[in-house]
């Protein structure tokens, strides 16, 4: 499946996120902008699609798991970023990037962050950096070689990440990278906890193709910075 095949996949999946309350209205004003999103999101599919026949890139088994994969979670993140910073989304950065999701689908669907992508699998780092250079998003985008301990504290505004870390462990580093807010993304299990952090946005969503039960948990210290 190559170029426009996508389309249909992608926009039924956002339809039906859509169709389950999330507001893409601060994200997406114009028609425009979500096609040009869209547009993005499928070239970055057709290349994970091509390095994925030379190595393992992801365990995705079909085009639909492939498309949740990338779309839901990071589109569930870009609209709540969009809703809340609609001028600019700040610095970013997603521990254990992979393929690109969410990290570099996020970019791609919200031109307004600027993100650290950071991934310790060379083969991936190399990927991450192919794909990253050839999009749009490439002057907004730095790939990190190594751990997160490469990365330096309350360097970002925002952390990310998912299936790298326990959701506790998760939050505590999440809280060491980023000074405002740590997205924390379940399969509806219960949440972590953080002394100095609370739960300040929770949102459930199902990946609309397989139906896979999701939670986004957005944490915020307690004291705002510069408080």
């Amino acid at each position: 499946m190559l170029g426009s095949a996508w389309q249909p996949l992608l926009a039924r999946a956002v339809d039906a996120l859509a169709a389950g309350g999330l507001d893409l209205t601060a994200l997406w004003p114009a028609a425009e902008q979500r096609r040009a999103s869209l547009e993005r999101l499928a070239e970055l599919l057709d290349r994970v699609v091509t390095w994925n026949a030379r190595m393992d890139l992801t365990a995705a088994r079909d085009e639909a798991e492939l498309v949740d994969l990338f779309l839901a979670d990071a589109l569930v993140l870009a609209a709540e970023g969009a809703r809340r910073d609609a001028s600019g989304g700040g610095r970013w950065v997603d521990v254990g990037s992979g393929a690109g999701a969410p990290g570099l689908a996020l970019a791609l669907l919200w031109p307004a962050p600027v993100l650290t992508l950071v991934e310790p699998r060379q083969k991936r780092v190399a990927f991450l950096r192919s794909a990253t250079g050839s999009s749009s998003a490439a002057e907004r985008v730095r790939v990190v070689e190594g751990r997160s301990e490469r990365v330096a504290a309350a360097e970002h505004e925002v952390a990310i990440s998912r299936a790298t870390f326990s959701p506790e462990e998760w939050l505590a580093e999440g809280a060491r990278l980023a000074r405002r807010q740590v997205w924390v993304l379940l399969a509806r299990a219960n949440p972590p906890a953080l002394a100095g952090w609370r739960a300040a946005r929770q949102v459930d969503y199902e990946w609309p193709l397989t139906g896979v039960a999701r939670r986004a948990i957005a944490f915020a210290p307690e004291t705002e910075p510069g408080a």
